[in-house]
């Protein structure tokens, strides 16, 4: 997903402030499960799942600046029964400027308790990532 740096996006000195980027990978992890067939508000409404990020191990390689041109990429390192991991990396011109390990959880959106990721959702990510 390609994400351009905006005046809202950086700090003072016109570097992207750290939480931005956070904002960037939540757009990029919402268009993969998109492109996959999984609409978020569809699934929460029809199969009462949500994703919540469960945790999150950033390493800040290089800065990047106001109006640069981005991308924000991410892949399935495994699924489970209610979590699946995945790498995301933000990129400019092929340079890594943040790697981050992802792990979400599936939830009952009524309860918000651990719950199992359904069959559709989960044949639906399988079968983007073989494509």
């Amino acid at each position: 997903m390609s994400v351009r740096v905006y005046l809202e996006d950086t700090d003072a000195g016109g570097i992207v402030y750290h939480a931005s980027y956070l904002r960037f990978m939540e757009r990029a992890r919402t268009d993969w499960l998109r492109a996959s067939g999984v609409a978020l508000d569809e699934w929460q409404e029809r199969h009462r799942r949500l994703f919540v990020v469960r945790s999150m191990t950033l390493d800040f390689l290089k800065p990047a600046r106001l109006d640069e041109q981005l991308v924000a990429s991410v892949k399935l390192v495994t699924m489970k029964r209610a979590s699946l991991w995945c790498e995301q990396r933000i990129h400019r011109n092929e340079v890594p400027l943040i790697d981050a390990r992802v792990r979400l959880a599936c939830i009952d959106a009524d309860t918000l308790a651990p719950a199992q990721i359904p069959v559709a959702i989960s044949s639906a990510i399988n079968e983007a990532v073989e494509a």
